[in-house]
């Protein structure tokens, strides 16, 4: 009885790291996509008009550390959910 017990407790949290793991390749997976959608959307719009290149640039610098930084609080989330 006992030993059922542990082992269904066993079972749960092992599901529960592999739920986070899973979370946290996601997270850098939707990082990376949102990046590079921001680096080719920034280049086409320069192409388009070559004298903005600064003021597109500064922006897709800061929208790209947006993006990081939700994605480096989902992984530390998960990574918080193995752990504890």
């Amino acid at each position: 009885m006992i030993l059922t017990i542990l082992l269904q407790a066993l079972s749960a949290a092992s599901i529960g790291k592999l739920g986070a793991c899973i979370g946290a390749g996601l997270a850098a997976i939707g990082a990376g996509i949102g990046i590079g959608k921001i680096g080719a959307s920034a280049m086409e719009a320069i192409a388009r008009q070559p004298e903005s290149m600064s003021d597109i640039r500064n922006n897709m610098i800061v929208i790209a550390a947006l993006i990081e930084g939700v994605a480096l609080f989902a992984v530390i989330v998960c990574l918080l959910a193995i752990f504890l």
